[in-house]
């Protein structure tokens, strides 16, 4: 796990200057950006005031209204240039990302065609789920019931910074070709990612102001996000997701919110050990552990115990952590000095109580100033701190348990319930345990990626890990406000001088009618 000497490709002043003249700022002052591959600094980015953020929804709310009655089959359109610029420009995209999150560019990657798929995706089933759809009415032929969807207006979409690009735009490509405005407030410490997401919809052919970057602290700006938008859809931590719902629900707007995730992974004693180990490697350690999905907790039967783990920890030990812009390193660095705080003292706190390192353990301030080793743990217990708090980082803990039963239990023996993991040969065996878990995703003979990438299916938490959904249809129709409109030929009253009584009796006769015909 050395460094290797390397020239990094550098940002330009030209480029930095071209994305950060996107904020949506008056205030005068400026953030620094700070790359943690090596400290130093990227560039001087600028703050929006609270009054900005009141004046970027004012402009927002008259693109959007122009914005809305461009026709569906436009706006996808705009999403699928959307999707061929990725590629287009994915050595610049690389860099930026990497830059700023000191992720490796396999980490990297993943955000780019995170956001090409899901631009695809919703440009293909646009016009499927948006365009008017007829209903079944009160009566048979006697009432046309359709239902309209229209655009919620100005979303607010308030991204975090271990996936900067694919979390700042992934999110919102929905709520575009659904007819909204977007407002988003990047992390501060990956700003210029969130910027280079407006800056590829400009360039796709956006009109100006349906999209808007706003950037400062959560209490101030995020805040001020919240109480002008029409729907808020959060990533962050669960804490300050319950903030962000209390402050939703005080002006009775909707909100999605994927919280943190303290998931597990579980290896039946029918499992392919070899290809178990290497796919909770890339579970564990994926963007250094500082995904959302990622896993935290390894579970393995008795019988295959000390097989898998002895395979897990020669492919750890045999990773490539460096700050390479390059795709053959394994893992990158942390995002900040408070994360590599974080991920320490969990590691202390666990050896200090009596936890064994079978890999790793270790900050390597000789690879960047925020690397940490991936580390393996074993006889963690509960009153460690990384028994059942998230970590956030290169760190897993791995148990041995008796059968599914016992794997089961300690897997759900947790407030949080994002992404799971089932390893087995018999797939029958390995669904009955999925349908078990309580997790929003879980994948069988794969850690996250599966999951996450069936775009046509929903993706969120239970419990403390959240609420509502983005992919799928949900991901769409969550931006949109449901209209019924009904046309009734006939009065829905008795007809003339008819008693109510024999009204109600006809009402009844055809009611039974229908119920006999299998009618809804």
């Amino acid at each position: 796990m050395t460094a290797p000497t390397q020239e990094f490709p550098r940002l330009s002043a030209e480029r930095v200057a071209a994305l950060t003249g996107r904020v949506f700022s008056t205030s005068g002052e400026t953030i620094a950006s700070v790359t943690p591959v090596t400290g130093e600094k990227l560039a001087d980015v600028p703050l929006s005031s609270v009054d900005d953020v009141a004046a970027a929804f004012a402009r927002a709310r008259k693109a959007q209204a122009e914005w809305a009655r461009v026709p569906i089959t436009e706006r996808a359109e705009l999403l699928l240039r959307l999707h061929d610029l990725v590629f287009e420009r994915q050595r610049d995209i690389l860099d930026i990302v990497q830059w700023e999150s000191g992720k490796a560019r396999k980490h990297a990657f993943e955000e780019l065609c995170d956001v090409a798929m899901n631009a695809r995706y919703y440009a293909r089933v646009a016009q499927q789920h948006l365009l008017p759809t007829r209903r079944a009415g009160l009566f048979p032929l006697l009432t046309h019931t359709v239902e309209l969807r229209h655009p919620k207006g100005v979303i607010g979409v308030i991204a975090p910074w271990n996936y900067p690009l694919t979390m700042a735009i992934s999110d919102a490509l929905p709520a575009l070709v659904a007819g909204n405005a977007v407002i988003t407030k990047p992390a501060t410490q990956t700003v210029l990612s969130g910027l280079l997401g407006a800056e590829l919809l400009a360039d796709a052919g956006l009109p100006e102001d349906v999209w808007q970057v706003v950037v400062g602290e959560g209490r101030r700006v995020g805040a001020a996000l919240i109480d002008q938008a029409d729907f808020v859809c959060f990533t962050g931590s669960t804490e300050t997701g319950r903030s962000v719902a209390r402050r939703c629900g005080e002006r009775l707007i909707g909100c999605t919110l994927e919280l943190g995730g303290k998931n597990p992974l579980l290896v039946l004693d029918d499992a392919d050990v070899d290809k178990a180990a290497e796919c909770a490697v890339r579970g564990c350690f994926s963007n250094a552990g500082q995904l959302c999905i990622s896993i935290e907790r390894l579970y393995v039967a008795a019988p295959v115990y000390d097989a898998f783990l002895e395979r897990f920890v020669a492919r750890v030990e045999a990773m490539r952590v460096e700050p390479a812009f390059t795709f053959d390193a394994d893992m990158g660095s942390l995002i900040s000095e408070q994360q590599l705080a974080t991920v320490t003292a969990h590691v202390e706190d666990a050896v200090s109580k009596g936890a064994q390192v079978l890999a790793g353990g270790k900050a390597r301030p000789d690879l960047g100033p925020y690397f940490f080793e991936p580390t393996v743990l074993t006889d963690v217990t509960p009153e460690m701190t990384c028994f059942a708090s998230e970590t956030f980082g290169p760190v897993v803990s791995v148990y041995r348990v008796a059968d599914d039963d016992e794997a089961v239990a300690a897997a759900n023996d947790s407030p949080y319930g994002l992404n799971a993991s089932v390893h087995g040969r018999d797939l029958r065996r390995a669904r009955a345990v999925a349908s078990r878990l309580r997790a929003g995703t879980v994948n069988i003979n794969e850690a996250y990626a599966a999951a996450w990438g069936s775009i046509d299916s929903p993706m969120g938490g239970v419990g403390d890990s959240g609420l509502g959904r983005r992919h799928g249809v949900d991901g769409l129709l969550k931006y949109t406000e449901p209209q019924t409109i009904a046309v009734q030929r006939v009065p829905v009253a008795p007809p003339g001088r008819v008693p109510y009584d024999v009204f109600a009796r006809a009402i009844t006769t055809g009611l039974r009618a229908l119920r006999k015909a299998g009618r809804r």
